[in-house]
């Protein structure tokens, strides 16, 4: 009995002994933590301290100073040169084409016969005029000699001058009906299609002859109908000719005022005059100036960032990046105008304003 009381006796010495241990342990560790929490605490202090006194690198930039400057807007759009004078002459009446007496390029005059269709049957008819009208003028050569010599009466006279006039205007008729199987050309100009060849059939309003006058073309160009009103007569125009590395500046000499109700676009025309360089159905971009401001400012549309509060770009002040919210106005080759937030004289950053805050010092490269 006594024995079993001192094992365990012993037993409540050793667990005393190791509870003490790891009180002592969490006791240590608690005091670290706090002595570490402590330090670190100090540590951002000066942290802080030294940032305070050591300034922070200045960020190189690159400015630009701007000014009032001449500001032009452009609509730009594709076009083509056309001749103010391009006709397709075709018959006015329908036939089978005998003869084609012009080629491509071939320079006519207006008036001139270009091809003729078969009109046997006209012909037979103006033969047949041909010798009724001959017969009616000897009977009324005779009755005006007889007339001339008091004989006969006057209703004879009368009659025999009335048919042979008929007679003419008959074969007047048959004359223009002839012409109606002739292709003649409406313009001077030059040859610039043949869709004709003997043996076909040609129609009034179909297939013919197409003749181009190089002494008058044009530029014309279709528009969206969203720039109607925006576009007028007189507005200032640079031709650029990509085929030629050439360029013009003119005005629009047209402008329709009604929108094409299948394309919904309006026509705009420039007229060019007489050109050795320009041919029809050439290539053109047309750029229309529609809004011009000779003291504008204007920057980089690159340096234009897009924020919350608006439009936005970076001045340099005392060395400084500065944030300045602008408005907007019409953008044009690459610039655009700035209608309020800048004044003439002011250093935009053109150039690192991703890198820089507001309020970082700056430096110029």
């Amino acid at each position: 009995m006594k024995r079993i009381s001192i094992l365990f006796i012993a037993t409540l010495l050793i667990a005393s002994c190791s509870n003490d241990k790891s009180k002592d342990k969490t006791a240590q560790l608690a005091k670290l933590k706090q002595e570490r929490a402590i330090l670190d605490i100090k540590i951002k202090e000066l942290e802080t301290a030294a940032n305070k006194n050591t300034p922070k690198k200045a960020t190189a930039v690159s400015v630009m100073a701007i000014n009032t400057s001449d500001f032009t807007s452009y609509i730009d759009v594709q076009s083509q040169i056309v001749g103010d004078e391009n006709v397709l002459a075709t018959p006015q009446a329908p036939g089978t084409v005998t003869n084609v007496l012009v080629h491509s390029g071939q320079k006519v005059s207006k008036g001139q016969l270009l091809a003729t269709m078969d009109a046997a049957a006209v012909d037979q008819q103006i033969k047949a005029a041909d010798v009724q009208l001959g017969l009616l003028k000897s009977l009324y050569d005779k009755q005006k000699n007889l007339w001339a010599q008091n004989i006969g009466s006057e209703v004879q006279l009368i009659s025999a001058k009335a048919n042979y006039e008929a007679a003419l205007k008959q074969k007047d008729a048959q004359l223009a009906q002839r012409n109606m199987y002739r292709i003649i050309s409406p313009i001077s100009g030059t040859v610039d299609n043949v869709s004709l060849k003997q043996g076909d059939v040609a129609s009034p309003g179909q297939s013919g002859i197409r003749i181009v006058s190089f002494d008058k073309l044009k530029v014309e160009a279709s528009l969206g109908e969203n720039y109607l009103g925006k576009v007028k007569a007189g507005d200032l125009v640079n031709l650029v000719f990509p085929d030629l590395n050439d360029s013009l500046n003119t005005k629009v000499s047209y402008v329709a005022q009604s929108v094409d109700p299948i394309s919904r676009a309006f026509l705009v025309q420039v007229r060019l005059g007489n050109s050795k360089k320009l041919y029809p159905n050439m290539s053109c971009k047309m750029r229309i100036a529609n809004y011009q401001n000779k003291h504008a400012l204007v920057v980089p549309v690159s340096v234009i960032q897009k924020t919350a509060q608006g439009d936005m770009l970076y001045v340099v002040e005392d060395n400084k990046a500065k944030s300045v919210v602008v408005t907007t106005g019409r953008n044009a080759n690459g610039m655009v105008e700035i209608l309020s937030g800048l004044k003439s004289g002011d250093t935009i950053i053109t150039e690192g304003f991703g890198d820089v805050d507001n309020g970082e010092t700056v430096t110029i490269k």
